[in-house]
């Protein structure tokens, strides 16, 4: 016996592939679909529409479908309100509960659609307020937690409260994509995605100074997440300068960053080389834990600079022009330095309140923390990655953003060019 349902494609979805992938999702796996509707949209400007039936053997299969279906933005075309199950302890999620896509989500709650905030992959969604009438999974009136308007937030798995209302199954969850740019107009329309090494590399980086400029004249925070090779390629001076004039808002990075940007202060090398010359000094080696003792001993970066033994710098920059900055720690690190967040949890917590206030993240030449600053970013967060290793570059780009783009350059170029271009455009 065939079973089947309706599902909406909204937005540009030809020539973003929505309705291709659609279909694709559909024959893939086991099923069919008629289109009953199509509107097409004939402008630039306009929106496209399709309606389609989705048809499987059985219940099971359909139901695969159309969560996949869901995941890329198609939706059920009756949509019922949202399922809410109490969390039965402390860090317990419901069976069954919804998991996140990082895309812009909403919920249908006593009939109306509300906005999931602080939208990122994998996390729960726990609704607040809820309006009378409201059911949990079992079919039972869902209780208010508080007397206000509704509101639905992700909350990561170990921050889940015993009898947090959060959303089950599939139903009442509308997810939408969003749409790479239709033209390469204005400061981000150079940002469509894709991964190269043959684009002419000093008018790409022209590009991605322009959409700095236009984050910070709209009033948006850029997020530099920064990795040692970038200090050992010699660009640490030119990103000093961009966090001192204001065009890097906060920093990202591990205890080894820290600690070579301020052996290069100290000692005059990174990881006991000379970034000028490229000679090692005699004990050079020694350099970088001589430098986590001197901080140390200081009680911090932050006293450091306070107390003269740091004089330039990223880190330098950071502290006199309050430029806030998370060093997440790693089982590697030596020392490491008192700034450090050693705890994984409270890491991941740190690096998710930056990545929620970023409009704009440069990732430099750092795999591990740029991947836990892309797990925290929404989709619509736009994204550049720069690294010499093109795998690194795929990687982070196929983690679900839209708006990134992707450059197989030595960040020892890309940074002072990008400097070069802001600065001297001012």
């Amino acid at each position: 016996m065939t079973v089947s349902r309706e599902v909406e494609l909204e937005g540009h979805i030809i020539d973003s592939g929505m309705m291709q992938s659609a279909f694709g999702i559909i024959m893939d796996m086991g099923g069919s679909f008629d289109v009953e509707e199509f509107d097409i949209g004939r402008s630039k400007t306009e929106t496209s529409y399709a309606l389609l039936t989705v048809s499987a053997d059985d219940p099971g299969t359909l139901q695969a479908i159309v969560h996949e279906l869901h995941q890329n933005g198609a939706n059920p075309a009756d949509p019922d309100d949202v399922e809410l199950t109490p969390a039965p302890d402390d860090q317990v999620v419901p069976t069954g509960f919804y998991s996140t896509t990082n895309h812009p989500t909403e919920v249908r709650v006593d009939g109306e659609w509300l906005a999931v905030d602080d939208i990122e992959m994998d996390c729960a969604v726990v609704v607040e307020g809820v309006a009378r009438g409201a059911t949990d999974a079992s079919g039972e009136a869902a209780e208010p937690r508080a007397d206000s308007e509704p509101r639905a937030y992700t909350k990561v798995l170990n921050a889940i409260d015993e009898g947090d209302l959060v959303v089950t199954d599939e139903a009442g969850i509308r997810v939408r994509p969003p749409e790479r740019p239709r033209g390469s107009e204005g400061a981000f329309g150079f940002m469509q995605g894709g991964v190269s090494s043959e684009r002419p590399s000093e008018s790409t980086i022209e590009k991605v100074a322009d959409a700095i400029t236009e984050t910070k004249r709209e009033g948006g925070k850029v997020l530099a997440v920064c990795g040692p090779a970038l200090i050992h390629s010699g660009a640490r001076e030119e990103l000093a300068r961009l966090v001192r004039e204001g065009y890097i808002d906060m920093l990202s990075a591990g205890n080894g960053f820290a600690v070579h940007d301020i052996e290069r202060d100290l000692y005059g090398t990174s990881l006991g080389m000379n970034t000028e010359t490229l000679d090692h000094a005699r004990k050079g080696h020694k350099h970088h834990i001589y430098t986590i003792s001197e901080v140390i001993r200081a009680g911090g970066i932050e006293q450091a600079v306070e107390d003269g033994l740091i004089e330039s710098g990223v880190m330098y920059e950071c502290v006199e022009n309050d430029r806030p900055y998370v060093l997440a720690g790693s089982i590697r690190d030596d020392g490491p330095l008192p700034d450090t967040i050693t705890d994984a949890v409270e890491a991941q917590n740190a690096i998710r309140e930056q990545a929620h206030e970023a409009d704009m993240v440069l990732m430099l030449s750092t795999l591990l923390h740029s991947v836990a600053v892309g797990n925290c970013l929404p989709s619509t967060t736009r994204v550049v990655c720069v690294d010499i290793n093109p795998a690194t570059v795929t990687q982070l780009l196929d983690r679900g953003s839209a708006q990134a783009v992707g450059m197989v350059t030595d960040i020892g170029t890309f940074v002072p060019i990008l400097a070069e271009k802001i600065l001297d455009g001012e």
